[in-house]
């Protein structure tokens, strides 16, 4: 067979880091000349199959003609007189054009090796165009790229921007934009998504809520960055950090500062009561993309008691196991752990700030530990002997113990 190695793999070993998976294109071979050599098809809209041994995906060859709206609307030809070339054309960006033989020589028609010595994001040509999805792609490339220097090409950009003032974006089905969305706030730099998303015009049609913070003054004393999108960028590179590869702290911090688009005018630069009015949009944005839900009730979380959590030091001890309480804590530690990580990257993620200590999240995971240690039997066990609880009565003894742990871990 006349098999190559193409795409991501080709691109992350010139680029010098660790690559993922590795795809391969074959080349003058039919379906069933595939399934003769022991290969499985797993291709529903194109042809490809898995190697027998290796499990690797090798595609056929092949060309896309547009025939209607969205990123789903082409017409795939893989007949064997497809050519490499033809195949590396329907690619999306240059340095993702590229394919190595099996001696090691590198097929590059479109210059995708200079463009990486040159660190651009490039389109291949005017097919780019055809696919509404790109646009997010190109974002979410940048969010993986930008820290190695990588900026979008002029006449990349003026594309996009053409693209999404067309409304094709408003295409594209919900679980594709939260598969891109998802990988670039995994990625070490998601602020380079929502940059390169504003800048072509697409954050206003994909993450409305999240384009609505741009703009939005805050006071200066707390937020030196002033403008709430920015504040937000520098929150999502934080919980990047932070968190590295955790998207439900990143999807989190994203969207817990919402509310802050709908502060009314005279009030601002102040947000009075922007946790609450974060929900609304919160729970609109989820439904659209329908979120997961685990990704979803921890951004409630964050976005209704980021505040609380910031101020921990000056709430009462009850205050505090409610808190816990309406968390789903103990039953949940684990969402207390990742709520702690969001409101440390709301509190560094501002202009100055970024070496700023947090203890309210090493503290907040202390009292948890005091007050989740308490359990309904130790209440049940410490009263007189024949006296019992239950429902609604062993349920506020509890409470008052757990209570009175915290108090307890506080005074140490």
């Amino acid at each position: 067979m006349e098999v190559y190695l193409v795409g991501g793999a080709v691109r992350d070993a010139l680029l010098g880091i660790a690559g993922g998976d590795r795809d391969w294109v074959v080349v003058g071979q039919t379906p069933q000349a595939m399934r003769d050599r022991g290969f499985r098809a797993v291709g529903r809209d194109f042809p490809v199959f898995l190697h027998p041994q290796t499990q690797e995906e090798y595609a056929l060859a092949r060309t896309e003609r547009k025939s209607g709206r969205g990123h789903r609307g082409f017409v795939v030809d893989a007949d064997p007189s497809v050519t490499l070339e033809q195949d590396l054309a329907r690619r999306d960006f240059t340095i993702n054009a590229i394919a190595r033989r099996p001696d090691g020589t590198l097929v590059d028609p479109f210059g995708g090796v200079a463009d990486i010595e040159a660190r651009v994001l490039r389109h291949v040509g005017p097919a780019f165009a055809e696919d509404p999805l790109r646009v997010l792609r190109a974002a979410r490339f940048m969010a993986r790229f930008a820290p190695l220097g990588f900026r979008v090409a002029d006449e990349t950009m003026a594309l996009m921007r053409a693209m999404a003032e067309s409304g094709e974006l408003a295409e594209l089905v919900p679980e594709r934009v939260w598969q891109e969305l998802v990988r670039a706030l995994a990625s070490k730099a998601p602020s380079a998504f929502l940059r390169t998303l504003r800048e072509c015009g697409a954050l206003a049609v994909v993450l409305p809520e999240v384009d609505a913070l741009y703009g939005v003054p805050q006071r200066a004393e707390f937020h030196p960055e002033v403008d709430t999108g920015v504040h937000v960028e520098l929150v999502c590179d934080m919980a990047a950090e932070l968190a590295p590869g955790d998207d439900v702290v990143g999807f989190a911090a994203l969207v817990h500062d919402l509310g802050k688009a709908r502060t009314p005018a005279h009030v601002l630069p102040r947000h009075l009561g922007h946790e609450h009015a974060g929900l609304k949009p919160l729970g609109e944005l989820c439904e659209r993309l329908k979120v997961p839900v685990a990704h979803r009730r921890l951004a409630e979380v964050a976005c209704r008691e980021h505040l609380n959590v910031h101020r921990l030091a000056e709430l009462r001890d009850d205050t505090v196991h409610d808190l816990l309480a309406r968390c789903d804590g103990f039953r949940q530690p684990g969402r207390i752990a990742q709520l702690a990580l969001v409101c440390e990257a709301d509190k560094r993620g501002r202009t100055g700030h970024r070496d700023d200590a947090y203890p309210q999240g090493p503290e907040l995971l202390r009292l948890l530990e005091a007050a989740a240690a308490v359990r309904a039997g130790d209440v049940l066990a410490a009263l007189p002997e024949g006296r019992t609880l239950e429902g609604p009565a062993l349920g506020a003894a509890l409470r008052k113990a757990r209570i009175a742990a915290i108090h307890e871990a506080r005074t140490l």
